[in-house]
């Protein structure tokens, strides 16, 4: 088989191909994520012992099955995540058929394309520089595939650094086509699909343990931008969703508060205006500042005032809001909202409905009973992300037996306390604190600053925000998620916490510039250059004019180093020694290479043939060795033909004397 891979080429071809599928590690089955991993390396192994491609006997029905899996996850193989799982699947068995030049050719193709796949689901920074070091990898073993132009070993390390230059050079090109090339209203990976997986986020419910993975979760949920200074710590509450109906165990939304009278709020002093950046979390939920006063375009405020996107938010979202800080809210409360403010299940916790009903017997108005609960949390409970678990009367658990836990703890017993005392209560879910950067004045908040609190309705003052978790851990709301969470391993440590923080301004600025860059922004492009809105045809004209003039700079740069028309030093050397040869009788020809003058030469005079031998055989090595010659040794041969003496040519002597040996 004449261009079969060898087996260093096999093996680089696997490990792009298991570089690839790495990628893709966050959505793939794990059952087929095993598989992956033990049939790459199988594959390598059976192989290097010699043994054939699979044969498709075998590799039909594993397509088969690989289908029938697909089906068996998602439901069917249409959409964004089955049908990479699939082009992954393929991608895998193709490295079983794969055994000439041509076919590893054919896989990295696939491969490139399965890899872009990968920005189908995250555009992040850190994640686009890993998929340019999987490219680099791929365009690495393109580069081992091509024939040696010379014998002997081929190092990786010059491969890799090839690939790399290409992908340098493809920058400029890639960057013309991102920004001018014309795009739909939306990026190709925004198309809405069948997957119904939403992305981390809050929920539209609460039971003890649901925040959990958010709380250790330091990946940005969003970013703030204050027109003026931002507000203190203690007032960085964003409000999310609202849970009015509690099962037992489980706080929800419940039906009917999307739409209705919506409830009155009237704010005290001046609003907070600011702008939001929201990563992507499939939910139309849009946290902001409490307590929002409008509703941005293409979102709407529901009744109980919370910020709803018109459709899901699969890209990253930008809108502006005011807020006040200081309000009331619904100062009269409907019957219909009062009661299911108030409604509690049958037969669970009995011991803290018996709490409730003593601090009501002891005569407590509703202020006083707020302040017992708070005292009580603050005198004998530990706030902790590590709970014992719950049984079936969770708020009794909690409150009489293991005293620990996290705001979902807190606000789920406060709201229960609360209700069995008559008092109107809800527990609200959101964000809270976040990172202040100062050098780019702007808030950063995580997924791990999550948190739920709660409002009380007090007559004639509304609702009223209550954070019983700041009875236990004040420093959760002055200091933020992090100083009360602790660190959770060397992944939750201070130092790369604070680390993380600082480079989050290199992710605000790819998100502002590459991941929100769409076809609006596109549009007001060219107004530098006096076009208001630039169309198709704007663009593609600017597109021609900047590719002309990178190619006309790649020319001019592959020209820098071209040899002068005279040829480099070695060849001017030779060409003086050829005009002196011309003028001592010998006229040389211009398809005459060394060996066929030097013949020539002695045929004219034998001491001078001998002369000039070493020479020649000097300029042959220098001129066809292969490796670059040292400037010095150059110099040294054009000192050496300098001082060859030659032979005065007589006055009327032929140039060149017949001779019978042969003329070329």
């Amino acid at each position: 088989m004449p261009d079969r891979l060898s087996d260093r080429q096999f093996e680089l071809l696997g490990l792009t191909v298991a570089a690839t599928l790495a990628t893709h590690l966050g959505h793939l089955p794990p059952l087929l994520a095993v598989a992956f991993a033990l049939l790459l390396p199988l594959r390598a192994w059976t192989r290097r012992r010699g043994a054939a491609t699979v044969g498709p006997w075998i590799r039909l029905p594993l397509t088969a099955l690989l289908v029938v899996l697909i089906i068996a996850n998602f439901g069917n193989v249409f959409g964004r995540e089955p049908g990479t799982v699939l082009g992954c699947g393929l991608l895998a068995l193709k490295l079983l058929e794969t055994e000439r030049v041509r076919d590893a050719r054919v896989a990295l193709g696939f491969a490139a394309f399965v890899l872009m796949c990968a920005l189908l689901f995250t555009q992040t920074l850190a994640f686009t520089l890993l998929i340019c070091a999987v490219l680099v990898l791929l365009l690495a073993t393109l580069a081992a595939l091509q024939p040696a132009p010379l014998p002997g070993p081929r190092r990786w390390r010059q491969e890799l650094r090839l690939a790399a230059l290409l992908l340098g050079a493809s920058l400029p090109l890639a960057a013309a086509a991102f920004v001018l090339v014309p795009r739909l209203g939306s990026p190709l990976w925004g198309a809405p699909g069948n997957d119904a997986a939403p992305r981390t986020g809050l929920g539209e419910s609460m039971a003890p343990g649901t925040l959990t993975e958010l709380l250790i979760d330091d990946s940005p949920a969003f970013r703030v931008d204050f027109d003026g200074a931002a507000p203190a710590p203690a007032q960085r509450y964003f409000r999310a969703i609202v849970l009015w109906d509690f099962d037992g165990t489980t706080w929800s939304r419940g039906p009917g508060r999307a739409t209705g009278a919506r409830e009155e709020a009237r704010a005290a002093g001046a609003p907070a205006a600011y702008t939001v950046t929201l990563e992507p979390t499939d939910r139309r939920w849009l946290p902001a500042l409490d307590l929002p006063l409008d509703a941005p375009e293409r979102t709407h405020l529901t009744a109980d005032r919370l910020l709803v996107a018109d459709a899901p938010v699969r890209q990253p979202r930008q809108y502006r809001v005011q807020s006040a800080l200081a309000y009331t809210l619904a100062p009269t409360l409907a019957p219909a909202q009062r009661a299911r403010a108030l409604a509690l299940p049958a037969g669970f916790n009995p011991q803290a409905r018996a709490l409730a009903a003593r601090w009501r017997a002891d005569g407590r108005d509703d202020d006083a009973v707020v302040r017992a609960a708070l005292e009580l949390f603050h005198a004998q409970f530990t706030y902790t992300l590590n709970p014992p678990l719950l049984g079936r009367d969770a708020v009794d658990d909690f409150l009489f037996d293991t005293r620990r836990g996290f705001c979902e703890h807190y606000a789920s017993a406060f709201v229960f306390l609360m209700r069995a005392a008559g008092i109107p209560a809800r527990v609200v879910t959101g964000y809270q604190g976040g990172w202040w950067n100062e050098g780019s004045r702007y808030l950063l908040l995580r997924q791990s600053d999550a948190h739920a609190w709660a409002e009380v309705w007090h007559e004639g003052r509304g609702w009223r925000r209550v954070d019983p978790t700041a009875a236990v851990s004040p420093a959760r709301v002055e200091l933020g998620a992090a100083a009360a969470n602790g660190a959770a391993g060397w992944t939750q440590a201070d130092w790369l916490r604070a680390l993380r923080n600082r480079l989050d301004v290199a992710n605000r600025l790819w998100t502002e510039s590459i991941i929100r860059f769409d076809a609006l922004r596109q549009r007001g492009l060219l107004t530098p250059f006096g076009v208001t809105e630039a169309n198709a045809g704007d663009l593609l004209l600017a597109l021609s004019g900047v590719l002309g003039s990178v190619l006309l700079l790649a020319t001019l740069w592959a020209l820098r180093g071209a040899p002068a028309p005279g040829g480099d030093a070695l060849d001017r050397a030779w060409m003086r020694l050829r005009a002196r040869l011309a003028r001592a009788g010998i006229e040389t020809r211009p398809s005459e290479g060394p060996l066929d003058l030097l013949q020539r030469v002695r045929a004219f005079d034998a001491g001078l043939g001998a002369a000039l031998a070493p020479l020649v055989d000097d300029y042959v090595v220098l001129r066809y060795g292969g490796d670059a010659a040292a400037a010095e040794r150059i110099a040294a041969f054009a000192h050496a033909l300098r001082t060859l003496p030659l032979p005065r040519r007589r006055r009327g002597a032929p140039a060149t004397p017949r001779h019978s040996g042969p003329s070329a």
